[in-house]
């Protein structure tokens, strides 16, 4: 389904509300295997099954960076489009928190907050959400976290 784009002036006035919702995402052996090869972490709770049985998750768990990584594709799904935007940049973090652990074979999901729109110079709009990464099932969520978006106005080529 198309979500319906908004201009800034309309998704500044949903500050404070809850703006999206991504679909699940499963965290397989498979995947954790590749993140361990792409980012050279390759701890024994993320990717020796057998050893990590005996560990105090019963099983292998995802790298708490893996969950992270997946924020940028969670906003992707879960946001509107904004009008008139030619770029959108990771522009950090003010505060991140891993609160539990992911099992192999959990699915989650970001759940996304919108707390501040601020005008920059430039055509810049700096966006701030409150990020929550929930497992499902889960009493506790993966991570929460403060994120901030750069966006350019402008047409897009």
């Amino acid at each position: 389904m198309e979500r319906r784009a908004l201009t800034i002036d309309a998704y500044a006035r949903l500050i404070g509300t809850e703006v999206g919702k991504s679909g699940w995402i499963e965290i397989d052996q498979s995947r954790i295997d590749a993140f361990a090869d792409a980012t050279l972490d390759r701890q024994y709770i993320h990717v020796d099954t057998d050893r990590a049985k005996d560990s105090p998750f019963g099983g292998t768990i995802a790298h708490g960076f893996l969950s992270l990584s997946l924020l940028s594709h969670m906003m992707f799904d879960a946001l509107p489009k904004i009008d008139g935007i030619s770029m959108s940049i990771n522009y950090g973090m003010n505060r991140l928190r891993f609160i539990a652990p992911v099992k192999c074979g959990s699915r989650v999901r970001g759940r996304f907050v919108l707390a501040a729109v601020e005008t920059r110079n430039a055509g810049r709009v700096l966006l701030t959400h409150e990020v929550t990464v929930d497992i499902e099932g889960g009493d506790k969520p993966a991570l929460v976290a403060e994120w901030l978006t750069l966006l350019t106005q402008g047409q897009q080529d």
